[in-house]
């Protein structure tokens, strides 16, 4: 809905810029809509990275579950004795 906003935005300052050629209260119009323009392109930017962000948070919490988890089971193991010692993998 915001992009659609922006275009109609964008649209009305082209029109300023090239059709009325800033003439008159062309130019205040024209530069409250490349400004309102700009404002809508930046929050829609902003809401984009926070999501971003949001997705980036999950992923480490999963990556630290899964280390954390691999640990543990290979703790468990060793301590049950079903996995080879380190040592007599060497030999």
């Amino acid at each position: 809905m915001i992009g659609i906003i922006s275009l109609v935005v964008l649209a009305v300052a082209i029109l300023a810029r090239y059709g009325r050629r800033l003439r008159g209260p062309w130019r205040a119009i024209y530069v409250v809509c490349a400004t309102l323009a700009l404002y809508l392109n930046v929050f829609v930017g902003v809401v984009q990275a926070f999501l971003k962000v949001a997705q980036l948070l999950v992923l480490t919490l999963f990556v630290v579950l899964t280390v954390l988890a691999a640990k543990r089971f290979r703790l468990e193991a060793t301590a049950r004795g079903t996995m080879p010692s380190r040592t007599a993998e060497a030999e």
